[in-house]
């Protein structure tokens, strides 16, 4: 019986391409659904064979932990040289798209207070 081992709803295509490389690379038959016409359906990886799930969890467990820690470490680093894009940054790239966002944030707040704390 088929069995759920990965959701890609919102994961990043190189973290989905790399579950699909280790999967084949210890070779685990499986197959994928995707969103849908709509979008709503669960984009997922499934696995044919039950019985490898907990070997394949596994798998995916230790690559996921592995590539936290990578990330991690590329952040800090990018943080260390100054790469690492700030609020301050984002605003001199484009000061006008960020001064309307900042806005449209406080209106929502606002409306938000009105409606629900007021009243």
């Amino acid at each position: 019986m088929s069995k759920l081992v990965f959701k890609l709803r919102n994961v990043p295509m190189d973290e989905a391409q790399d579950i699909r490389e280790l999967l084949e690379g210890n070779d685990i038959a499986y197959f994928e659904t995707s969103a849908g016409n709509w979008g709503i359906s669960l984009p997922a990886i499934w696995i044919h064979e039950s019985r490898e799930f907990e070997f394949t969890r596994q798998l995916i467990d230790e690559y996921q932990s592995e590539r936290t820690e990578r990330l991690r470490r590329e952040y800090q680093l990018s943080r260390e040289n100054g790469e690492a894009k700030t609020v301050w940054q984002s605003f001199k790239r484009n000061p006008l798209r960020f001064i309307a966002f900042s806005v449209i944030i406080v209106v929502i707040l606002t409306i938000y207070m009105r409606v629900f704390v007021f009243f």
